[in-house]
């Protein structure tokens, strides 16, 4: 009998897993964003007012202090603030997966000693909930391009889209993480400050095109430039994404899942003797 057939490791076991735990993983992820705010006066409104705060700062320090303008939006105060938000919204679901994934196993350690839980979800759940955190900070941020752009395009419809390859290979490096972070406990510290490097390596914070051009092309191996910039294309531009891009990052956002999910199959049964 093939050792690892209990934990089958193929994309297909991927989307079986999903679909068989669909109810298991909408619940926990409920509880898990509930649970964030459990306590709190305000409680779930917490998850609105704070991108709304976080886009009122940008929006003031960028425009008013520090002037700041994007390329032909300068004639308005406010959009460099909507326009670096995109980028934040999108880095910051990339980095709370990352970031969380090493723990996930250690933080359910009950769940390892429980032979028919899918402890392959977990990864699923803390990306469920980043999603959830996302969605409100991009409706804040429609409304805000509605209220100082005063325009909204009709590619915005394909922002989904663009979001897709981010979903999918932020899963793959969840399980990865997720698993190695069992063995190497070092990682969860070393992870914060890969996300803080990469705010930096990403145009978040400025246009590729403003780069010296023998950096652009080094800015542009960085598989979030494509998804932060055909986000902003989108959702404030207008711009259709370009599509052969999209299919090469969507097969490498694939690829980086199934041997994200491959790794965490295949360790998996070593959890509970490390732990």
């Amino acid at each position: 009998m093939n050792p690892h057939s209990k934990h089958p490791a193929s994309l297909a076991a991927i989307l079986r897993s999903v679909w068989r735990n669909r109810g298991l993983i909408l619940q926990m992820t409920q509880r898990e964003v509930i649970g964030r705010y459990r306590g709190s006066v305000m409680g779930l409104a917490w998850s609105f007012f704070n991108p709304v705060l976080m886009l009122v700062v940008y929006t003031f320090f960028f425009s008013v202090v520090f002037k700041a303008r994007w390329g032909t939006l300068d004639d308005n105060k406010g959009a460099f603030a909507v326009v670096l938000f995109v980028g934040l919204i999108l880095h910051s679901l990339l980095a709370e997966c990352i970031n969380r994934a090493p723990t996930l196993i250690l933080a359910n350690v009950n769940y390892v000693k429980k032979v028919i839980f899918p402890l392959e979800i977990l990864p699923i759940v803390a990306l469920g909930s980043a999603l959830f955190h996302s969605a409100i900070s991009l409706l804040v941020l429609i409304i805000a391009e509605v209220l100082l752009l005063h325009t909204l395009p009709w590619t915005a419809i394909l922002f989904p889209l663009i979001l897709l390859p981010l979903i999918i290979g932020a899963m793959g490096f969840a399980w990865f993480l997720s698993a190695f972070g069992v063995y190497v406990r070092d990682i969860a510290q070393i992870t914060g400050i890969i996300t803080s490097v990469l705010m930096f390596l990403s145009p978040v914070f400025y246009p590729v095109s403003n780069l010296p051009p023998q950096y652009q092309g080094l800015i542009r191996l960085n598989p979030l430039t494509f998804i932060i910039e055909e986000g902003r294309n989108t959702l404030i531009f207008g711009k259709q994404p370009d599509w052969t891009s999209w299919v090469i990052c969507m097969a490498g956002s694939i690829i980086v899942c199934w041997l994200g999910f491959w790794w965490f199959q295949r360790t998996r049964k070593g959890f509970a003797d490390v732990l």
